[in-house]
């Protein structure tokens, strides 16, 4: 059987035309929080609802976000949000919520003590935005009542990268840059489309894997002497590069998390789940399948019955985005291009310039949606002018998601180590009141 990307590579995509036509039919518009009422029916009782974003720095993939959540917490019963963070770091923001004793002043000195790179991923002014209405939401419920905010990355994968980096630029400069492409194969976004599959997958493939082998083997070889410090720096460096190595077992832990935390809520509890698209979207509508990999979105999928879960994609034409050109690098506002026009995006562009939202049950049944159509992925690694060859994963949307908002054109997300502009206040959570 041919694979996703080989079907969408073996001939122009003729059907842009009639796809766009259907779209537009099928379309909802999208202005205001009231207009996620279609969506909100589709959920319906299900207790497990992902939410996706198409970058980690886009405004307005936070904000409907936080809109969607706040009306599932409100008016459905949720029980917890789980994000694509670092527990430790997440937990603060739980104890924040929740009203802990000594658990901070405000949102935004808890959020600012984020300063690991990328700090923009959850330092932000949405985020602000969001802790504040949970805070609020939570001092008026029964401590029991009270909705978490937790990491679901219980490895702390990215400390864990950023820790054998500083450590190889104090004590071997020359295999930093090795290390470095070694952890491409987590957060490349902007080469490859085929190494952006496996990145976002529940494994690293054999040839990415011979790369992280091959670096804790160099950090083993030839590290200063291990005496050093009573060894302990080394120990540290090379933990650190061990947890790198098992992202097999790091994928399928969070799945596990997210379980755990359902148990510890009760036998009633509903989980509002943040990640890329390329974990929360089934993995089996890509080309990831191919390869025999499985994402975050599949394993819950399979988990549980299919009136139970509900993912929900993001996307949009071009705009502005926070990014990165490399590991580590400052973060950027970048001009996000126009996107092309074989793609899911631009089809949805075709159909109109309009936000608007698809239920994508309502156009499985036809074969010209069923085609394999490049989706941009963007992540804190970006190079925008690799659109043109890389960052589009090849899918087919009515079976990645349950539904997807469109959004034709986003800003860049506002971060808190960013000196705030005018217009860089916390945005609105709820333009009227519930």
């Amino acid at each position: 059987m041919r694979s996703v990307r080989e079907r969408w590579t073996e001939r122009q995509f003729e059907g842009a035309e009639q796809l766009a036509d259907i779209c537009r039919e099928i379309s909802h518009p999208l202005r205001n929080p009231a207009d996620l009422d279609p969506l909100m029916e589709r959920i319906g009782n299900a207790r497990y609802v992902l939410l996706g974003e198409a970058s980690h720095g886009t405004s307005e993939y936070y904000v409907w976000r936080m809109w969607l959540s706040q009306r599932l917490i409100q008016e459905k019963g949720f029980s917890f949000i789980a994000v694509e963070g670092d527990w430790p770091d997440c937990y603060r923001v739980n104890r924040y919520v929740k009203g802990y004793r000594e658990a901070g002043a405000s949102a935004r000195e808890v959020l600012h003590a984020f300063e690991r790179w990328p700090t923009w991923m959850w330092a932000n002014w949405e985020i602000v935005a969001l802790a504040e209405w949970l805070r609020k939401h939570n001092d008026s419920v029964s401590d029991r009542d009270r909705i978490g905010f937790y990491g679901l990355d219980v490895y702390s994968l990215w400390e864990s990268m950023d820790a054998v980096i500083q450590y190889l630029k104090r004590t071997d400069g020359s295999a930093v840059e090795a290390a470095m492409r070694a952890y491409r194969c987590f957060e490349p976004y902007g080469g490859d489309v085929h190494d952006y599959a496996r990145a976002t997958a529940s494994w690293v493939p054999a040839t990415r894997e011979a790369e992280a082998v091959a670096m804790l083997a160099a950090l083993r070889r030839e590290m200063p002497d291990a005496s050093r410090d009573g060894g302990e720096a080394h120990f540290v460096a090379e933990q650190n590069a061990l947890v790198v190595k098992n992202a097999e077992t790091y994928y399928r832990t969070m799945v596990e998390t997210l379980e755990r935390l359902i148990r510890f809520h009760g036998p009633d509890a509903k989980a509002i789940v943040w990640e890329h698209n390329t974990h929360i979207g089934d993995a089996r509508a890509t080309d990831m399948a191919h390869s025999g990999m499985v994402n975050v979105g599949q394993l819950v999928r399979e988990a549980h019955r299919s009136e139970d879960v509900v993912l929900v994609g993001f996307g949009s034409q071009r705009g502005k985005v926070v990014a990165g050109r490399q590991w580590g690098a400052p973060m950027e506002r970048m001009t996000v291009p126009e996107a092309r026009s074989d793609s899911w995006e631009g089809v949805l562009h075709k159909a109109s310039h309009d936000d608007k939202l698809l239920l994508l049950d309502d156009c499985a049944s036809q074969n010209v949606c069923r085609a394999p159509l490049g989706h941009r992925a963007i992540g804190v690694v970006y190079e925008p002018a690799f659109e043109s060859w890389g960052n589009y994963v090849p899918t087919v949307l009515p079976e990645r998601y349950d539904a997807f908002l469109y959004l034709d054109e986003t800003r860049a997300l506002h971060p808190l180590h960013i000196e705030p502009r005018a217009d860089a206040e916390p945005p609105e959570t709820y333009p009227w009141n519930v």
